[in-house]
């Protein structure tokens, strides 16, 4: 368990520097709300039209699909560290890891997942 310490410290520091960070900002920050500040901002222009807008269920696909895959990518680089311990092993290991990312990244393309109309 002493391995893990390192990680136990650096998500409590992490943690408490963002509660920190909010809090000054709650704490210090100025608080003068006007009814022009209030407005939504869209880049310095006069809002038009409702403040929420419907936004396509694509979106929301295309996103969730980048996550998935951004990811499953970030496991490449704990592979790469290991990599000659791991032998011909882990490289077979991988190799099927990324035919399964293969396959889901055809399988969304072929049903139109990432077109954006």
């Amino acid at each position: 368990m002493s391995e893990y310490l390192p990680i136990v410290v650096l998500l409590i520091l992490s943690a408490f520097v963002a509660g920190a960070a909010i809090a000054l900002g709650h704490l210090f920050g100025p608080h003068h709300p006007t009814e022009r500040k209030s407005l939504p901002y869209e880049s310095g222009m006069t809002p038009f039209g409702p403040g929420a807008r419907r936004m396509p269920v694509r979106f929301y696909l295309i996103a969730v699909l980048f996550i998935l895959f951004d990811i499953e990518t970030v496991f490449f680089l704990p592979w790469a560290v290991v990599f000659r311990k791991l032998g011909l092993f882990g490289l077979i290991e991988m190799l099927i890891f990324v035919m399964v990312l293969v396959v889901g990244f055809l399988y969304a393309w072929e049903k139109g997942a990432l077109e954006w109309e």
